[in-house]
């Protein structure tokens, strides 16, 4: 059995680690609170937003050769944005999108990077040194963006986005972030942010929803729209990995406070039974050794 003195240092030890994760999920559990009235607020409007840009999409000809945000094309690489954290301590959320980007890269992809046409911009410190670690193409990160997420550093991160979509050779990017469900469940998604796509209507629906008059033209308020829903599908991530982030870093340090209260009170019954031993292993010396004066 170990030793008082080894016992108390173990005490004192898991104490000071229970005082800072209980430390940290209080202060995940604040950031939390912000991060998730935000994701409530931006999904209804990212979600109108598109369905504008999809609905006016429908309604002209030849989109994708008129448009660049639209443009399809078989040739040029793919660029790959990774979201996750600057720091751990948060469970599986940074693992969550190393893991995607490995599937990644074996399935849809496979072709591609066998060719050398798969690079990675990451938004986070935990991913960036993942990917460096396994050599993949990393062109750049944005890990900066993390350490200040406001709406202004994240619509000029989307423009470099649409800049390498439009200048740089890129025939896709493509976004990998934990999507926000609650404080303990994150789902990790793959979604394409350019080129934008234009899905089918029901022509009833689309009728009633275009019986308006827009000025100045189509086309032209829809050029404008473009960039405004590429920012607005890129805030949308960013704002629901925060949120994840957030969620998950609060869940991992309620279950880190828990093991070390649990295991707190395993090593206090360990110390008072090993004192109790040692009380009474000098007892019997005293007794053993008053016997012996007495005979």
């Amino acid at each position: 059995m170990a030793n008082l003195k080894d016992i108390r240092i173990r005490i004192n030890s898991v104490r000071t680690t229970r005082q800072v994760t209980s430390a940290m999920k209080m202060v995940s559990a604040a950031k939390f609170k912000k991060a998730q009235y935000e994701v409530e607020y931006v999904r209804p409007f990212v979600g109108k937003l598109l369905q504008m840009v999809n609905f006016l999409g429908n309604s002209i000809d030849s989109i994708q050769q008129r448009f660049a945000g639209f443009r399809i094309s078989q040739k040029g690489k793919v660029l790959v944005v990774p979201i996750a954290s600057n720091k751990g301590l948060a469970g599986a959320f940074n693992s969550n999108v190393n893991k995607e980007a490995e599937r990644l890269l074996r399935t849809d992809l496979a072709a591609d990077f066998a060719a050398g046409n798969v690079d990675f911009l990451p938004v986070g410190k935990q991913v960036s040194k993942y990917l460096i670690a396994q050599k993949y193409n990393v062109v750049a990160n944005c890990n900066d963006l993390l350490d200040n997420l406001t709406t202004v550093g994240i619509a000029q991160a989307a423009d470099l986005l649409m800049q390498k979509f439009l200048h740089e050779g890129y025939r896709q990017i493509i976004l990998i972030y934990n999507k926000f469900v609650n404080a303990a469940v994150q789902n990790v998604t793959t979604e394409q942010l350019l080129p934008l796509e234009v899905k089918p209507v029901d022509t009833e629906v689309k009728g009633r929803f275009l019986d308006f008059i827009i000025e100045p033209n189509r086309d032209e308020v829809l050029e404008a729209l473009v960039p405004q829903a590429v920012n607005a599908k890129f805030q949308a991530a960013m704002k629901e990995s925060a949120a994840s982030e957030h969620g998950a870093r609060m869940t991992s340090m309620h279950k880190a406070t828990d093991n070390a209260t649990e295991l707190l009170g395993e090593l206090q019954l360990q110390y008072n039974k090993a004192r109790q031993g040692a009380i009474t292993g000098e007892l019997i010396e005293i007794v053993s050794g008053a016997e012996a004066l007495n005979n």
